[in-house]
């Protein structure tokens, strides 16, 4: 069988913690800032560990 090839969108994305974790950015962070309060544009800037669910996908396409 040969090898999984890296997805490479995928690698830009999402990237693997220390623990081995699936860490994602979140979204509402690019435009519009305004009318956000400071506290949501830090928890915003802050990165969020993806779920069980998705991070069984996302593995195939890290190909890890």
């Amino acid at each position: 069988m040969s090898k999984l090839k890296t997805h490479k969108t995928a690698v830009k994305r999402f990237k693997v913690s220390g623990t081995g974790k699936i860490m994602r950015r979140k979204s509402a962070n690019n435009h519009m800032f305004f009318h956000k309060s400071g506290a949501q544009k830090r928890r915003l800037d802050q990165p969020a560990v993806l779920s069980k669910t998705e991070a069984k996908r996302v593995r195939r396409l890290l190909a890890l």
